[in-house]
């Protein structure tokens, strides 16, 4: 299944959407990570301040990945919709 997210917040939703249906706490996947529970928060909440590396190592842990496409034609209201 291909996810689009143009925004931080999308992203982080993506995340959280994943650990959930693979029933894990923030805290767990914290730990398969190495990251503390309110960083896994933080990046599910999409703040601004998200290292890069912590959201790579939290798609890697969620079997995830980054796909860099053209943006599509369809409106930003659409893809919020989706979320």
């Amino acid at each position: 299944m291909t996810t689009r997210a143009r925004t931080a917040k999308q992203i982080g939703a993506i995340v959280r959407r994943e650990r959930r249906r693979q029933g894990l706490t923030q805290a767990q996947l914290g730990d398969s990570i190495g990251l503390r529970q309110a960083t896994v928060s933080k990046l599910e909440s999409g703040e601004p301040a998200t290292q890069l590396r912590t959201l790579l190592d939290a798609l890697t842990a969620l079997s995830l990945e980054i796909i860099i496409d053209d943006r599509s034609k369809s409106a930003n209201a659409d893809l919020e919709q989706l979320f």
